[in-house]
């Protein structure tokens, strides 16, 4: 067992304003299962490259560990080629048979070895990346979201694979996973960083508990401020009415005043502007206490859409409904049968590749009239469907597409082209803790999660019938996902949703419908 020692950290990319990470020291052992937890665009990804020496730091990083990273990054032009071709690639010197006992582990056929690896499901490269990763002995392993994408079915595998290994970082926001894998975290709050044993609802609760307290005693602090302030604006007056009784006394009317009186008039004044001054000095420690007291309280606000009334009760329906894309073998939905009523949250389940987006696409094209062009524009062509698929007329959708590459440019240039209040949709990112600095960067630069914001928050301000999100919570961090599954609770739409995070959807869900029951 090895250590890892950060002593001083410090960071910040070249040409921005911002500090990733200030004088930051923490310790943790490397035989641990360690969860990392923190909002979007905190530094997660970016202490792990530092971990691997990606880029240049101030402080230190004392280890003897050696890190290999998930996901491995397959160039293009060798994406083609089979995965026993790109073991290599992946992690030099990885051993075969090493590799094929951690795919059995991870429920994987071996001939997944032997396909191209571009033909591969968003699973099985996933699945043959952790067996990779996990081939090696005495690596220490940096795991980087490894769920996103993944159906229930694959979420499962690997949380049972995850939860049997150790000497890990798991950066993750499903906190399914996180519960059934860690038994430490390392979480990136707004001012600190702290290591806790346990798991994350371990960490969650005694979170709460902190913030409670903090937020009590902050009531307190404010309530003995306001007294110390009351009492010293009125020892400050007496003093200053003291100070001029020192002077410019009419003798007749003031016959009792003498000029002796003044030595103990002024003895009396200072002291009392000395005790000003010591009041006022404590008032400045208690907002400073105040202040640390509330550093690293999460407190969201709360969010806000949208939801339209519509004259009928049901808007989407599919009978007998069946779709294939063109040089497909099998058709993609076969013989759907469905209602979407209003108020109801159906959340649509099943393996990848089972239809789900598919049929999301489909009634975007059926209400294309009410959906921006870019969500749908790049899929497949659709050759063949029978059946019937309707969407009520005159509905309006707000769409979240899983797919983020499409978000180009400024944000001002995607509010004009989508018809946004400026100032509303940064005012909702701001709610959903995006930082201003981001407003003034393309958003090809976001991470992957502030991606996310941007098309959710464009739907929250979107007026809609029907709200269809397809895989909105990848990427996104705990505390957003905390704070969206209560505006959706509070506000409840209608929706369509494709999500595997489970405690999301048994959160906000009345209805799941399997399409693999149907097909």
């Amino acid at each position: 067992m090895a250590q890892i020692q950060v002593t001083d950290l410090t960071f910040s990319y070249e040409g921005s304003y911002d500090t990733i990470f200030d004088k930051v020291s923490f310790l943790i052992d490397t035989d641990w299962k360690l969860g990392f937890i923190g909002r979007n665009g905190k530094g997660k990804t970016t202490f792990l490259n530092l971990l691997l020496g990606r880029y240049e730091y101030s402080g230190g990083i004392h280890t003897s560990a050696v890190f290999d990273y998930f996901p491995y990054q397959i160039p293009d032009g060798l994406a083609a080629e089979c995965g026993a071709e790109l073991l290599d690639q992946m992690k030099q010197g990885c051993e075969l048979w090493r590799v094929l006992c951690e795919m059995d582990a991870l429920e994987l056929d071996a001939e997944v070895l032997y396909r191209p690896f571009d033909t591969l499901s968003q699973g099985e490269r996933t699945k043959l990346m952790l067996a990779v990763l996990f081939s090696g002995e005495n690596d220490f392993l940096l795991i980087d979201e490894p769920t996103n994408h993944l159906d229930q079915n694959a979420r499962e595998t690997v949380k049972r694979y995850l939860n049997s290994k150790k000497g890990y970082i798991l950066v993750s926001h499903d906190r399914d996973l996180l519960d059934a894998c860690i038994d430490h975290v390392l979480v990136l709050n707004r001012q600190t960083i702290e290591v806790q044993s346990g798991s994350f609802s371990s960490w969650w609760e005694n979170k709460s508990r902190k913030d409670a307290f903090s937020l009590a005693e902050n009531e307190k602090h404010k309530k003995e401020i306001g007294k110390l302030k009351k009492a010293s604006g009125r020892v400050r007056q007496w003093a200053d009415q003291n100070e001029r009784t020192k002077i410019g006394f009419d003798p007749v009317e003031e016959h009792d005043r003498f000029l002796g009186t003044r030595s103990y008039i002024g003895a009396k004044t200072k002291k009392m502007q000395s005790r000003v001054k010591q009041m006022e000095e404590r008032i400045t420690r208690e907002i400073e206490e105040k202040e640390g007291l509330l550093q690293d309280i999460e407190n969201p606000v709360d969010l806000k859409l949208f939801s339209l009334k519509h004259h009928k009760e049901v808007l989407v329906s599919a009978k007998d409904y069946s779709l294939a894309y063109r040089g497909a073998r099998l058709p993609v939905l076969q013989e759907l049968n469905m209602e979407l009523r209003q108020g109801e949250r159906v959340f649509l389940n099943g393996r990848n590749g089972c239809g789900k987006s598919s049929l999301i696409r489909a009634i975007l094209r059926k209400a294309s009239d009410s959906v921006w062009p870019e969500d749908f524009a790049v899929e497949k062509d659709v050759c063949d469907e029978s059946g019937l698929l309707t969407v009520a007329s005159g509905v309006t959708i707000s769409y979240v597409n899983q797919d983020t590459s499409f978000l180009k440019g400024g944000i001002r240039e995607f509010c004009v082209c989508r018809g946004l209040q400026e100032s509303l949709f940064c005012a909702v990112l701001r709610q959903l803790d995006m930082e201003r600095a981001q407003f003034a960067k393309n958003m090809e630069d976001f991470s992957e999660g502030q991606k996310k914001k941007v098309l959710i928050a464009a739907s929250l301000l979107t007026p809609a019938h029907l709200y269809i999100w397809d895989e909105p919570l990848n990427y996104i961090d705990v505390f957003s996902r905390m704070q969206i599954e209560k505006l959706i609770l509070s506000c409840q739409p209608t929706m369509l949703i494709v999500d595997h995070d489970v405690r999301f959807r048994e959160k906000i869900a009345t209805r799941v419908m399997s399409l693999q029951e149907e097909r």
